[in-house]
């Protein structure tokens, strides 16, 4: 692998780009390039492979997808015809908000060229994404799973694909993703230019690179896992049971409009995004339960400020550009340690200042130390006074809110058995006299039937045996009586006697 000594160009005015795709950076307000940029659009645009490492919310996207749709543009044409118009470029991301996100922007740099994109994604119907595969794109966004549906259906054709982009590739080998990009890769021509982009160089990146790139250029911007200096990262010792309080009193001292909030499973996330719009946060969860259109209005509805906490799992932890995001709440420390470089990440990007804040209970030191190791640096714990939840506890049963032992004694139980007539071991004595005071009250005022009186003196005696002589022989049995319908059986002579 080759190592890219870094260019000083960091104007895009410096680039020489195509009127049309100069027009869409302008319109966009891009000026000067991130270094990512600078370094990884001069050898794009020569053609060469690419191996690509840089923290999240540099840029990346620009970085390949202007040099790519730079090069593309000897192909465009007007022509209706689909087959005027194969995939030329294709691009591969772990996760469907990601595909979407970078589809959008590859619409909006090639919005005033005659190149067409799309994006095909699960979770969605396949018949819109067939009808626009038929019709011809000549840049294809795609999770690897979706598309290799759209393959064995025969609705998209990669005999012709130039370029091949992997971006978070180290995101796709985490969930598994190696088979379906071997598969998808064997359709590809052998001749291409494959440019591969991730966040961390693992041993198993650097053996992707070393069975699918040739020769590729390497271009490193910041060591590995580093985060961004603009990002203020604060460590609170909390409680389980507090943590809920303490990001209620966060949020409203430092006054915070819009925040990230990580929970490490669907069921927390969903839990906690209940509990804050309950309270009167505007909240929208994102997890994977939730369906395709569920997630992209809750993301969009993000982007426009008609939510304030997106209360999500690591599926939005990676490549979500979402500007001026101000705080990133970990509710939950990640299991993994590098999914927390990737989850701060949601802000402080462009240069823009920002907080990651992080609840540790007792049994998250193990996972502190572990990012300890990653970041290579000390992380100190803090405390933060929270106030109780007077009305979350006024709704808690009187058990959870005072010990058993400062409760006033209760009066003991009195109880009656049903089924027999002295109480049961360990209760009291029914005391009936006020209820039958009551009942002679009413029967006076005609309210109930008088009582019924017993006048048989019979039934108040007690039982006695029959007397019977001890010298007086016992009765004898009485005969059984024989029914009219039993027939006796007729006696018949035998004609053969047996010799026994």
């Amino acid at each position: 692998m080759r190592q890219y000594a870094p260019d000083m160009t960091t104007s895009f005015s410096n680039l020489q780009l195509a009127p049309a795709l100069a027009r869409a950076v302008a319109e966009m307000g891009y000026e000067s390039m991130t270094p990512i940029q600078a370094q990884a659009i001069p050898v794009v645009l020569t053609g060469q492979d690419v191996m690509g490492a840089a923290q999240t919310g540099t840029g990346k996207t620009a970085a390949f997808s202007l040099p790519l749709l730079q090069r593309l543009l000897k192909h465009e044409n007007t022509s209706t015809s689909p087959a005027r118009h194969p995939v030329r470029a294709l691009v591969l991301l772990p996760t469907r908000e990601l595909a979407d996100q970078v589809a959008q922007q590859i619409k909006q740099y090639a919005v005033h060229t005659k190149l067409r994109s799309t994006v095909v994604f699960g979770g969605m119907d396949m018949k819109p994404q067939t009808l626009e595969l038929k019709r011809g794109v000549e840049v294809l966004v795609a999770t690897p799973g979706r598309l290799l549906d759209h393959i064995e259906a025969k609705n998209v054709v990669l005999n012709q694909v130039e370029y091949v982009v992997l971006d978070e590739a180290d995101r796709m080998l985490d969930i598994g993703f190696l088979p379906d990009l071997q598969r998808i890769l064997s359709h590809l021509p052998k001749t291409r230019t494959t440019l591969l982009f991730s966040a961390t160089f693992s041993t198993e990146i650097r053996r992707l690179a070393g069975s699918y790139l040739q020769n590729p250029v390497t271009i490193e911007v910041a060591r590995p896992n580093e985060t961004a200096a603009t990002i203020t990262q604060l460590f609170y010792s909390v409680a389980v049971d507090e943590k809920y309080n303490a990001l209620r009193h966060l949020i409203k001292t430092n006054g915070m409009k819009q925040a990230f909030v990580f929970c490490n499973s669907k069921l927390g996330c969903a839990r906690l995004a209940r509990n804050l719009e309950r309270d009167g946060y505007r909240t929208s969860a994102l997890h994977g339960d939730k369906s395709q259109d569920e997630r992209l209005k809750a993301l969009d509805g993000f982007k426009k400020g008609e939510v304030d906490l997106l209360v999500c799992t690591d599926v939005a932890a990676r490549g979500l550009d979402i500007k001026d995001v101000p705080a990133v709440f970990n509710f939950d420390i990640p299991f993994n340690a590098e999914d927390y470089v990737h989850r701060i990440g949601r802000t402080g990007r462009a240069g823009a200042l920002g907080h990651a804040i992080s609840f540790v209970s007792g049994s998250d030191q193990r996972l502190v130390v572990d990012i300890e190791k990653l970041l290579k640096t000390k992380i100190t714990l803090e405390n933060v006074a929270v106030e109780p939840d007077r009305s979350r506890e006024r709704r808690e049963p009187r058990e959870q809110r005072e010990p058993r032992e400062s409760r006033e004694p209760r009066e003991p139980r009195i109880e009656r058995s049903e089924s027999a007539s002295r109480p049961r071991e360990g209760y009291a004595t029914r005391d009936t006299r006020p209820r039958e005071q009551d009942s002679a009250r009413r029967r006076e005022v005609g309210y109930l039937p008088a009582a019924r009186v017993k006048n048989d003196p019979f039934f108040d005696k007690p039982y006695e045996a029959t007397a019977r002589s001890a010298d007086a022989p016992p009765a004898a049995p009485e005969p059984l009586r024989k029914s009219a319908n039993i027939k006796h059986k007729r006696v018949v002579a035998a004609l053969f006697k047996s010799v026994g």
